[in-house]
């Protein structure tokens, strides 16, 4: 599954400073049972707006991992907290296929 969410980086804070912290709390949480790694994107034209992609092997263990998040992922996230305005766009199921360019057909389940 993958959960999705959009960053908005508030006046005088940069998106560099953010991601630092993105990866410092990524490494701690890719450790979680399930974490199959993180995304992060930039914006086209509007450098202050990040695309957050979390993908896990399940909905189940995610939420595991977010109802018992270690005492320092809950630090990194309130430290960052005033210099970002976050909005869930949502989870998503991983598609039981998927087209990828380059790749065979009947390997992507068609």
């Amino acid at each position: 599954m993958h959960f999705i969410f959009e960053v908005h980086i508030k006046p005088g804070y940069s998106a560099l400073q953010y991601a630092d912290a993105w990866l410092r709390a990524s490494r701690l949480i890719q450790q979680a049972p399930g974490a199959q790694g993180t995304r992060l994107h930039r914006k086209i034209g509007e450098p202050d707006v990040l695309l957050a992609i979390a993908t896990w092997e399940s909905k189940a263990q995610r939420d595991a991992m977010e109802g018992k998040p270690s005492q320092q992922v809950k630090d990194i996230i309130a430290a960052e907290a005033p210099f970002v305005d976050i909005r869930v766009i949502g989870e998503f199921e991983a598609p039981e296929w998927e087209v990828i360019p380059g790749r065979d057909c009947n390997k992507a389940g068609l």
